[in-house]
């Protein structure tokens, strides 16, 4: 009687089991293909960009301040650009410049986490008092700071994004890699005579690889956004250039005259973009959760077993 209770017992959990395992991989899933649908509409407004920039330079003043249509889907400004070609071209540059700003700055957040966590106490308190300077002062100003001491233009943006953005990925991975020192392969690698940068090149950084994408995917956004408003303040591009800061800047003196698409479309395809890095974030925050429940499930459904062989 017992045993065919155990049997019943063990059959529901493990139904249960892979009914939630079905559901992580739906999970994972979805998030898959919201990662490509993200990855090739970026590409797709990063080439496009390129492709119109001397299109969206074109001026016609015949077609000035022409509300959306057909045949201008965003609508023409004050001096008869055509806005659906502007804002691709500012949105393929804000894309570009979030690009590399977020690789530059997940690159030294794991450099930096590495090296905390593995040189010794002394590295370990500078790095954790410069991420914790950095961390004290607001971003927006220390972007404005550091983009107008590098001269403003392109490579002030980059330079402030990069250098205020790696605070928050370095202090996670310095604590995994401190946790991963403590394993045992790890004191058995340094035992057998590797060196420390050998530890970490062959053991530490495939470990801490899938922290450093996921922050990498996170940096992204707030990259285009913060390059976006230190533009718009007037702190980042210069005005020549057709970038989505410099759109929504130059059109808030026309929006009192009702020419509302030259700030509602570009800021709306901003929005855009950045709710698609936030919807990955969800995806895969949801996925890891559910694959930490089918664990405890699955050592759950082994405590029966041995009960019943005791």
């Amino acid at each position: 009687m017992s045993e065919g209770v155990m049997r019943n017992s063990c059959s529901k959990g493990s139904s249960g089991v892979v009914e939630k395992q079905r559901k992580r991989l739906n999970q994972r899933q979805k998030a898959r293909i919201l990662l490509v649908f993200s990855v090739a509409f970026l590409a797709v407004i990063a080439i496009l960009g390129v492709v119109l920039h001397d299109a969206a330079m074109v001026t016609d003043f015949s077609r000035k301040n022409i509300a959306p249509c057909l045949k201008y889907p965003f609508g023409t400004d004050w001096l008869g650009r055509n806005m659906f070609y502007r804002t691709l071209t500012g949105l393929s540059m804000s894309i570009l410049i979030g690009v590399l700003a977020a690789g530059v700055s997940a690159v030294m957040a794991l450099i930096l986490g590495i090296c905390a966590a593995t040189l010794g106490k002394k590295v370990d308190s500078a790095i954790s008092f410069a991420i914790d300077t950095v961390m004290g002062i607001p971003h927006i100003l220390l972007l404005i700071l550091i983009s107008y001491a590098m001269g403003k233009g392109l490579k002030g943006v980059i330079a402030g994004v990069a250098l205020t953005h790696w605070t928050s990925l370095a202090r996670l991975i310095r604590g995994e890699v401190m946790q991963l020192r403590e394993s045992e392969y790890i004191q058995i690698a340094g035992k057998l005579g590797l060196g420390k940068w050998e530890i970490a090149k062959k053991h530490i950084v495939p470990h801490v690889l899938p922290q450093f994408i996921v922050g990498l995917v996170l940096l992204f956004p707030h990259a285009i956004l913060h390059e976006s408003s230190i533009t718009f303040l007037g702190f980042g591009l210069s005005t020549e250039q057709p970038a989505i800061g410099v759109i929504l800047s130059e059109s808030m003196r026309y929006l009192i005259m009702g020419k509302w698409w030259l700030a509602v479309f570009p800021g709306m395809m901003l929005v855009l973009t950045v709710v698609l890095f936030e919807k990955r974030r969800y995806s895969s925050s949801s996925a890891s959760g559910s694959g930490k429940c089918s664990q405890i499930e699955n050592s759950r459904r082994d405590c029966p077993v041995r009960d019943s062989s005791v």
